[in-house]
This record gives C-alpha cells, structure tokens and sequence, in this order.
C-alpha cells in the first residue's frame, strides 16, 4: 500500500475498526478516511454510492457489520441479515463503481458449518449446515465473500476476504445480553468481585471449545494482507489455539482478581461444540499472532475498567 494513498476504514468506531486504524497509523498511514453512522448510513445505497465517487480511497477496509452473541443473533435474526447483507453489497458495488481496485471484507468464523472436520479449513465453506443459532448472520458474511469472488471474476478488482476467530480487546461491547463469551465474563467477573458474590454463573456446560485472538492482532493481520498485495482469496485469521469454555472463565477470573466458584447452567446454549481454525494459508504468507490469551485479557480488563470508571 503506498504510504500517502487515501483509505477508507469502514466502521472505525468498532472494536476492529479502531484496532485497523490504529495499526495503520502505527504503519504511517497518514491518508485515513473515516465517516460515523450518522454521516454514512452504509444501508443506504445511494449514500455510499455518492461517497466512494466523491472521496475514491484507493483501499477500503469493510470492517462495518452488526455483531453480537448467541442471544442478539437469534433473537434480531432479521436485524442480522438484512443490515449485514446491504451494508456489504452496497460498499462492494460501490467501491466498483468508483474505480476501487483494493478492497478487504471481514466476515466470520460463523460461515463455517456447524459439524466442521477441526482445523477448519477455508476449504469447508458451504460443505454443511451452519449453526442455527446464528445462520443469518452466517449467510450474510457467506453473501459478501461471494460478492467478492465474484467482482473479482468479472471485473478483475482485488477484493480479498478474512475470517477472524472470536475476538475481544479495546472498544469491545460488554452488554451482558448483547455481547461475546470473553467480555460477557470479564464484566460478570468484575461484579461478582465488586458485590463480593461467592459464585459467578457462565452460560452453558463449559465443556465447548473457542479460540481467541486479541483485536489488535486480527488489524495487523489486516494490513499485513493489504501489505503482501494479495489478488484474491479467502483468509482465516486465528491464534490456531483453543481453549474450552471452562478454561477461558478460570482465566478471566484470575486476571480480574475473582475469588470465587464458577457455575454452569447448562440449561443455556453452548453453540457450536468446537471452532478452531486452520490458519496455515495465512502463516505460509509469513504472519502468525503476537498475543497470548492471558496477556490479551489483562489489556482487555484494563480497557474494560477504563470504560466502567469514566
């Protein structure tokens, strides 16, 4: 990427947003182009049609999405696929039509089947059925890897596609119903802590398996890709490490300090059994994640009491 070009991170006030902004201005980036909600309703297509024209980035980074947990996926299921889906495919037919040739897409380890062979390769896409709590949000990421692919073939630009794993970091969302397994626990375990309780409750049996990457690492992975001037494809972008359920709650507790006694109401989903990606394409390439989980959660704890004392 040249030095002085004019980028365009797309939902930069997310958690990976801000993490991509913030790794390319640690690169010297110095042309970024950002734009809030309120001034860019990415839903809107002659919106973001009228945008790209006018600005031209010559790099977008489609960091823009709704997200949330199990609960938000399968209770606003069409929240979830509408707003994803036109977000996408407005950025993607726009930034053709402007003349973009460089684009990255964010999706989702969700994309994968539910019952998927461990690793996951990129490979398994569309091999099985995905998991049912979250297959909106699923389709619409599945939607704009093929957007890619298929503006790729037919009009020759460069849009390449990346699959985080679970991540957590700076700017997460700790909303108890709304939120992701790592900050559900870090908040639960920080009130538990403060009210002194002698037990603190976690979703499920704590017997399913999650792998986890800092968001600071999935943006260097961003810009490393945008970096190697790769055509086209699709990336997972992992740890290549997982931990169960039951390990990453005895994990946060210590970071936050909690004494107490963990329960699980196994009456609550656990999802999908195991996810682990296989993150050997992105490894040949020559990046691998730099951030353990125990030092990731103490930097998200610390992010997560900056939020709390403000």
């Amino acid at each position: 990427m040249e030095k002085h070009a004019k980028i365009y991170v797309a939902g930069h006030r997310g958690m990976v947003g801000s993490a991509i902004v913030r790794r390319l201005e640690a690169r010297s980036y110095t042309n970024l182009l950002t734009r809030t909600h309120a001034e860019l309703d990415l839903t809107n297509q002659s919106q973001v049609i009228q945008f790209l024209v006018q600005e031209k980035p010559a790099y977008i980074f489609l960091a823009a999405a709704k997200v949330g947990g199990i609960l938000a996926n399968n209770t606003y299921r069409a929240d979830f696929i509408y707003q994803n889906l036109m977000m996408e495919s407005n950025v993607v037919h726009a930034a053709y039509e402007a003349g973009v040739q460089r684009m990255l897409f964010l999706g989702s380890s969700c994309i994968y089947p539910r019952d998927c062979p461990q690793p996951i390769k990129e490979e398994y896409l569309l091999t099985g059925p995905l998991e049912q709590t979250n297959e909106p949000y699923a389709i619409a990421k599945i939607a704009g890897i093929k957007l890619c692919e298929s503006y790729n073939r037919q009009y020759g630009t460069q849009y390449v596609s990346v699959m985080p794993t679970n991540l957590y970091g700076p700017n997460d969302n700790y909303d108890l119903n709304n939120s992701h397994v790592l900050p559900a626990l870090i908040r639960k375990a920080h009130e538990a802590k403060l009210r002194g309780d002698r037990c603190c409750i976690v979703w499920g049996s704590g017997n399913a398996m999650r792998e986890f990457l800092y968001v600071d690492d999935m943006a260097d992975a961003c810009v490393f890709l945008m970096e190697c001037d790769i055509r086209e494809g699709l990336f997972n972008v992992g740890s290549g490490q997982d931990v169960t359920i039951r390990e990453l709650a005895q994990t946060v507790m210590a970071a936050v300090g909690y004494k107490g006694e963990l329960v699980f109401d196994t009456s609550k989903p656990d999802g999908t059994p195991r996810k682990l990606l296989n993150v050997d394409r992105l490894r040949e390439l020559g990046w691998q994640a730099k951030i353990s989980l125990r030092e990731g959660i103490a930097k998200a704890y610390a992010d997560f009491l900056t939020k709390t004392l403000r």
